[in-house]
């Protein structure tokens, strides 16, 4: 679960810095800087960049989520393991009203499993080889039924939007500070100067981090959702049993840095850290699931 988040803003944070350069080199913000970077044209320019990255992350999401994690697809079961697991995504993904999503391994001891994917009916669903090593089947299915809500639920799609208008506001607000310190403290009266561009890098910097936590509220709610989701599916008792099993490590299940945000578990986290959190604690998820 944590998994997911994480590929999709690291992409969107990639193709964001790819379209500005490609777009300064193109001269749009040359032309903005001589039309006196009127309000309504950043916007627009701003919207474009913005809602354009986001959906090109979306749209890329399983590629990179194959790369980053090293996941390989079970085209043929194996294995009864792998065969076991492809017939329970296929019942769930029926019972949800999906489409059989590519289900695929990846190889850590770890426990954790993602779900991503642009569209509803063609998502992948991934799980650790830890996970299947560690977990009873009925916590395993749980954890699948976890990941196969998301993908019915349109977790990525609503992420994508969220994601493309804080890129919008980022862009935009970022560009008025640097005009602003360029103008006021740089003192240039021509065009886009140094400070602009200086300015502009560090407050997409800064405001990128502050949005972010608008994100990562958004996915701690989706999480309780799915929470909900994989209990229909799967049944409450496994759900609440797959969740006790990952609070009672003794330590909680580590991703690689690019793909903290999508997995089962998130993290752990208390006071301003919680914000920067995707997942909300495994103890509130258990409470809302017990009394849900």
């Amino acid at each position: 679960m944590f998994k997911r988040i994480l590929y999709f803003i690291l992409t969107n944070l990639a193709i964001i810095f790819v379209l500005n350069i490609t777009m300064r080199l193109l001269g749009f913000d040359l032309y903005l800087a001589s039309t006196g970077q009127d309000p309504i044209g950043l916007l627009v320019y701003a919207a474009i960049i913005g809602m354009t990255g986001s959906f090109l992350s979306l749209a890329m999401s399983k590629s990179m989520a194959k790369r980053f994690s090293g996941a390989k697809v079970i085209e043929t079961p194996q294995t009864s393991q792998e065969a076991w697991l492809v017939a329970i995504v296929k019942k769930q993904a029926e019972m949800a009203g999906i489409g059989m999503p590519e289900v695929a391994i990846f190889d850590t001891p770890q426990v954790n499993a993602f779900a991503t994917g642009m569209r509803r009916n063609s998502a992948l669903v991934a799980v650790s080889s830890g996970l299947l090593a560690q977990m009873t089947q009925d916590e395993a299915e749980a954890v699948m039924a976890h990941e196969i809500s998301h993908v019915a639920n349109g977790d990525m799609i609503t992420l994508a939007l969220i994601q493309g208008v804080i890129n919008t506001f980022v862009i935009f607000l970022s560009r008025i500070i640097g005009q602003f310190v360029d103008k006021a403290i740089f003192k240039n009266e021509r065009g886009h100067g140094i400070g602009f561009w200086v300015t502009t890098i560090i407050a997409e910097l800064v405001l990128g981090i502050l949005a972010s936590t608008i994100v990562m509220y958004f996915s701690r709610q989706r999480e309780f959702r799915a929470d909900q989701g994989g209990a229909k599916l799967a049944g409450k008792e496994k759900m609440i049993a797959a969740l006790e099993r990952l609070q009672a490590q003794h330590e909680p299940s580590v991703l690689p840095d690019q793909l903290a945000a999508f997995g089962i578990s998130g993290g752990r986290g208390a006071g301003i850290r919680k914000l920067f959190m995707s997942h909300p604690p495994l103890a509130e998820r258990i409470e809302a699931l017990r009394h849900g």
